[in-house]
């Protein structure tokens, strides 16, 4: 007959268990957070790191955004600034670290990367409109290529858990997704949107016309009514003003100042310091690939720490 063997549990004291309660609760890394049911920011990135071969564009970035923020972030070229932007919805794939979009790791592959990207608009320095569509094709593209993979998607659900539910019991069947809408009313709803903020920024007439034949300030204006006809929960500005010309700076940024006022979140890459210093309620100095001081405006403008901001900022104000 065989021996039983028996499999000892270590049993802590209470100084022990004491002392794991206390280490679980000082872990405040997101994933922490996320399980213990605590607040996390609408963004969050931990350790963020981003290398092009030997060349490190990021170099372990942890920082937060929260809901109704307006962070812009300055710093010289090549300092890091537009990568770091691209990576908050990894249009750039991050070397290392994490990036996490109301909870979930936009980093992790399991994540389905596409649904969130539909919650943060993004508006680039080169405008990126589709020059063989028209202002209104451009704007509700989006809108009605989602809704109709969504109509299809619970149609298609639906059908299987009929074809299901003739094998089940009565009382295993399970219901059908409600269908509220049909490809009709999508195009629709899309079509009213985008003129409703095409008559918000003074651009109705100019639905059917193509972005060709319109002014840099036009376009990127465009561009922004295109971001939220998405109805985002962030907007994220890669230098919007650059590629345009000086007397067209200012109709592109009263247009986002309006949307700051309205309480949208933002996330800012610009070289307009009198913008930072007027709309944001942080900034970000970055060098080096790090971010280098933040800060209030008032702060970062008005009494910087760091000796290269005040190199840089004696430069540019």
């Amino acid at each position: 007959m065989k021996e039983e063997v028996k499999t000892q549990v270590p049993v802590l004291n209470a100084g022990e268990e004491a002392a794991k309660n206390n280490a679980a609760e000082a872990d405040t890394s997101v994933a922490a957070r996320l399980a213990r049911g605590e607040h996390v920011a609408l963004i969050e990135v931990e350790h963020l790191t981003k290398k092009f071969g030997e060349l490190t564009v990021l170099d372990d970035i942890t920082d937060r955004v929260e809901q109704g923020e307006k962070v812009a972030i300055i710093g010289p070229s090549g300092s890091g600034k537009s990568t770091f932007l691209r990576c908050l919805n990894v249009l750039e794939d991050p070397t290392g670290g994490a990036v996490y979009f109301e909870g979930a790791n936009l980093v992790d592959r399991k994540v389905d990367i596409n649904l969130h990207r539909r919650r943060m608009g993004m508006v680039f320095q080169q405008f990126n409109l589709f020059n063989n569509m028209n202002v209104l094709k451009n704007i509700t593209l989006a809108p009605v290529h989602i809704g109709l993979h969504d109509l299809h998607k619970t149609k298609a659900k639906n059908f299987f858990r009929k074809i299901a539910n003739l094998f089940r019991g009565k009382e295993k069947k399970r219901e059908l997704v409600p269908v509220q809408t049909n490809a009709k009313q999508i195009k629709a709803a899309a079509k009213e949107n985008a003129m409703r903020l095409l008559t918000r920024i003074g651009l109705a007439d100019k639905a059917n016309v193509y972005p060709s034949t319109l002014s840099g300030g036009q376009r990127q204006r465009i561009a922004i009514v295109r971001a939220l006809a998405m109805n985002p929960k962030v907007m994220l500005f890669d230098e919007p003003t650059s590629a345009l010309d000086p007397e067209m700076v200012g109709e592109v940024l009263e247009l986002i100042k309006e949307l700051a006022d309205e309480g949208m979140t933002m996330v800012i890459v610009t070289h307009e310091m009198g913008f930072a210093r007027e709309v944001a309620t942080r900034v970000l100095f970055m060098d080096g690939g790090k971010i280098q001081e933040q800060g209030t405006p008032q702060q970062i403008f008005g009494a910087p720490q760091n000796e290269r901001l005040k190199d840089f900022l004696s430069k540019v104000l």
